[in-house]
């Protein structure tokens, strides 16, 4: 997974929750490609077709709260986002990401530094910022090691099979 990602931003606001990311009635679709089609349609229904592969979603806080359902983070990463950065996300939203091998990150008050298509630098590693159209700088709460392996593998199932390898 490449660490440093730089693209172009998508800005949602507070309590984004997995229906508005997913709506239920797209549950019966279960490949990250048919749930691509409609990604973030909740909030905006033609938003899978103004996406383009490697760009950065935005939201505030509670991002992805409601639902335990992992197809709202598939139809994201199935859509090609390539990280999601919010001021805070709900908690099984976020470890179904990681899960799932989509990139999150947390930033106090990035909705405040950045506009819609703005066009961000973000590492991984380091968990900084860097908003290329304006200049500032922020710092995200870096990912756990832990984490960024499962993120560095592809998600949790291919992390696990290289592990079960390895040790047997």
């Amino acid at each position: 997974m490449n660490k440093v990602i730089e693209g172009k931003t998508w800005v949602f606001g507070d309590n984004i929750d997995t229906d508005a990311i997913l709506p239920a009635r797209y549950l019966i679709y279960t490949t990250e490609e048919e749930l691509a089609k409609y990604a973030m349609t909740g909030v905006d229904p033609e938003f899978p077709s103004k996406a383009n592969r490697g760009d950065i979603i935005i939201g505030g806080k509670n991002f992805g709260s409601g639902s335990s359902r992992e197809h709202a983070p598939m139809g994201l990463k199935g859509l090609g986002i390539s990280l999601v950065i919010a001021e805070s996300f709900a908690r099984i939203f976020y470890r179904n990401a990681i899960n799932i091998g989509l990139p999150l990150l947390e930033c106090k008050d990035i909705s405040k530094h950045v506009k819609e298509r703005d066009i961000l630098r973000v590492d991984l590693n380091e968990g900084t910022i860097k908003n290329i159209t304006s200049g500032k700088e922020l710092n995200g709460q870096k990912l756990p090691d832990f984490m960024m392996d499962i993120l560095n593998e592809g998600g949790l199932m291919p992390y696990l099979k290289k592990k079960m390898c390895n040790e047997g």
